[in-house]
C-alpha cells in the first residue's frame, strides 16, 4: 500500500504526484478520509505500432465479397 493523499492536495500536486507514481509508487486518493481512488503505474503499456507487421497474415480472401447469408441480420 503506498502513500495517501487528499483530494484537495492532489489537485494541487498533480504533476508531482503523476511522476512518484511513475517511478512506481501507489498513492491513494482520499476524500474526508476515506480511500476512494489509486493512483499507480501502467503495468502494460501497448505496444507500438509496427508497419507491415501482417504482411502476409491477411490473404486475398479478406477483399471477397461476403456471402450472402453473412450480409442478412
Amino acid at each position: 500500500m503506498g502513500v495517501t493523499v487528499n483530494v484537495h492536495k492532489a489537485k494541487t500536486h498533480l504533476s508531482r504526484l503523476l511522476e512518484r507514481a511513475h517511478g512506481g509508487e501507489e498513492i491513494i486518493l482520499a476524500k474526508a478520509g476515506k480511500s476512494s481512488a489509486r493512483l499507480m503505474p501502467l503495468q502494460n503499456e501497448r505496444p507500438r505500432r509496427q508497419p507491415g507487421r501482417l504482411k502476409g497474415v491477411i490473404t486475398d480472401a479478406f477483399f471477397e465479397p461476403l456471402h450472402e447469408d453473412e450480409l442478412r441480420w
